[in-house]
């Protein structure tokens, strides 16, 4: 599906995975928002925004602001990562906990809430976000890490709920004819916002791979595959996207 005239934002988009998908959002035709703390460059369809994600109130700026410059935001593709972990229950850190909770969890809380109803007033609205395959097989040298991930997943799949609720109450207003330019088709062509969840073991890079020709990488995913999926979250409709988890490990899917 083209995404021309769509308006995708793309946190943590300095980070390994951020080039390949700013890369496939521009072939698909759409604009593409990115947000980092560290400032970059804004060029063409790509606009950087610089933004702390952990101070809510600023985010929700933030979010204003990209809706009040382009109009609308039809995806966010929430990239921001992190890890911390090595050690056994009883021997790690629970400080890595704070800072996991922090990357992994509070971001996107704080990123999702300020876009939450651009993205469910998108004829095409799109959240996903990029997890473990950790969650479902963890382990005690990457408890805190799991554990993140795991609440990360759990709020994705909440977003999707609040996405399905939306579903549910247009259709009804569309149905009694309350708003204005409804129809009874606009109900029939179902839902338009959709969260999901793309899970990894680890990510492969163009870097990692020139730096090691020789080696298998068994497990990993190249990261212009993760980005193909991301952007193909846009082909299919709706409902058939939200609250799914595709799991995008070699041999496993």
């Amino acid at each position: 599906m083209s995404l021309d005239g769509a308006v995708v934002v793309v946190t943590g988009a300095s980070g390994a995975l951020g080039a390949s998908v700013v890369d496939a959002l521009l072939a698909r035709g759409a604009t593409v928002v990115t947000a980092d703390r560290s400032a970059g460059e804004t060029s063409g369809r790509v606009q950087h925004t610089t933004i702390d994600l952990l101070d809510e109130e600023a985010t929700r700026a933030w979010g204003r602001q990209i809706v009040a410059d382009h109009g609308r935001v039809d995806g966010l593709l929430h990239l921001v990562g992190g890890w911390k972990g090595g050690k056994g229950i009883v021997e790690s850190d629970l400080a890595d906990w704070n800072v996991l909770h922090d990357s992994l969890i509070r971001t996107l809380q704080h990123a999702s809430r300020a876009l939450h109803d651009a993205i469910a007033a998108s004829p095409d609205g799109r959240l996903a976000i990029v997890s473990s395959v950790s969650v479902e097989s963890p382990t005690a040298t990457n408890a805190s890490y799991a554990a993140a991930k795991a609440a990360a997943e759990a709020w994705t799949r909440a977003v999707a709920d609040s996405f399905a609720r939306s579903w549910a109450t247009a259709s009804e207003v569309s149905s009694t004819g309350s708003v204005a330019g409804s129809s009874a088709a606009d109900s029939v062509a179902g839902p338009s916002g959709a969260a999901a969840i793309v899970r990894v073991m680890a990510l492969l890079t163009p870097a990692m791979r020139e730096k090691k020709p020789k080696a298998t990488f068994a497990g990993f995913t190249p990261v212009d595959e993760v980005a193909q999926a991301l952007v193909g979250l846009w082909d299919r409709p709706a409902a058939e996207v939200n609250g799914t988890i595709l799991d995008l490990t070699p041999k496993r899917r």
